[in-house]
């Protein structure tokens, strides 16, 4: 099981992550973010890249998609909040998306 993100670690993490637009959720510790693609066609693909290391790193996000828009939440479960694991998927998400 993953730790929880520790102090210096989480607050320079998630200022890297802000500046991409990723954003603290309200209600939990997570992490979110929308993105929007040209198409359906573009985000689904984006989906699928970002579903297979999902499936590799055995870490996978809350996500929901309508039409060109895909809404991200990103927590690691079994640790109760946010871990090096969301890091990683959300640096990889930027680099799938061409952040």
């Amino acid at each position: 099981m993953a730790d929880l993100l520790a102090e210096p670690a989480r607050s320079e993490a998630l200022a890297e992550l802000a500046e991409l637009g990723w954003r603290p959720a309200d209600d939990r510790d997570a992490i979110g973010k929308t993105y929007r693609f040209a198409n359906f066609i573009d985000a689904f693909g984006w989906m699928t890249r970002v579903a297979i290391w999902a499936e590799k790193w055995n870490h996978h996000p809350e996500w929901r998609n309508v039409y060109k828009t895909v809404e991200v939440v990103l927590t690691t479960h079994d640790a109760g909040g946010l871990t090096d694991l969301d890091v990683k998927l959300a640096t990889k998400m930027e680099q799938l998306a061409g952040c």
